[in-house]
């Protein structure tokens, strides 16, 4: 990312609650940069404008937590309590019941779950792996990027992958849907892009919402709480379709 370029979108990560009430003339002024910088910041985010930006900024920030009860609350503290509670409400309101029953039967009907995932995503696969082996259902994990290439190129039809990754182009979970898509294996992807080519390649697709903000922004570790919601909601759902399969 050109340099400035990366100034103007830490200093909006910064003041991400004053942008909204912002004109671009007057962000202009303030992070000391052209307002045609500010136009090519935004369309390089994906967005069409700085006009576009401020209104998906204001649906971000409605929320329903009460601070009435807080005396006194550090401003990036509740920034950063505002930006988990964004990131939670707006991956459940994103979630389609119909594409949960999707997978439900499809880890029913399947014989072995396998799970692919790379980086801080492993830890929420690992606990996916734990729940799906305490219900009984064969369930492996896979995170080095070797094996995850050579294990999906010898699954058996019989056989269900669930892909976790954040950005969903994590070159070796590519390939591996690559492969699972030439041999018609399921696949079930938990993401924050929809777009992704991981996406478009696995059969049933997860979605959650990513929020901009991240208070680490030299180092990619950003929040994988959509990413945790959607797998315990997935392994809650599937967990209640077993006890009512077995009470029927």
């Amino acid at each position: 990312m050109h340099i400035v370029t990366a100034y103007l979108w830490k200093y909006i990560t910064k003041n991400i609650h004053d942008i909204p009430n912002l004109s671009i003339i007057k962000l202009s002024e303030l992070a000391n940069v052209s307002t045609s910088t500010i136009v090519r910041t935004m369309k390089k985010k994906g967005y069409e404008g700085f006009t576009a930006f401020k209104h998906h900024l204001k649906d971000e920030q409605q929320t329903t937590i009460n601070f009435a009860n807080v005396e006194k609350i550090d401003g990036e503290i509740k920034r950063s309590i505002l930006k988990n509670e964004q990131e939670m409400i707006r991956t459940l309101n994103m979630i389609h019941t119909g594409v949960i029953e999707d997978a439900i039967q499809k880890i029913k009907s399947s014989e072995r779950i396998l799970i692919f995932a790379r980086g801080f995503s492993e830890l929420i696969a690992e606990e996916m792996k734990i729940k799906f082996q305490l219900t009984d259902k064969y369930c492996e994990l896979h995170t080095d990027p070797n094996i995850i290439k050579t294990m999906s190129k010898h699954l058996k039809k019989t056989d269900s992958v669930i892909f976790v990754s954040l950005n969903g182009e994590t070159e070796e979970l590519v390939d591996a849907a690559k492969n699972c898509y030439q041999k018609e294996i399921g696949t079930i992807a938990i993401t924050t892009n929809k777009d992704s080519p991981l996406s478009h390649l696995c059969e049933l697709v997860l979605v959650g919402f990513k929020s901009e903000i991240s208070f680490f922004p030299d180092y990619e570790v950003r929040s994988r709480l959509p990413l945790s919601v959607i797998a315990r909601i997935l392994l809650d759902s599937y967990v209640i379709r077993m006890k009512q399969g077995e009470n029927r």
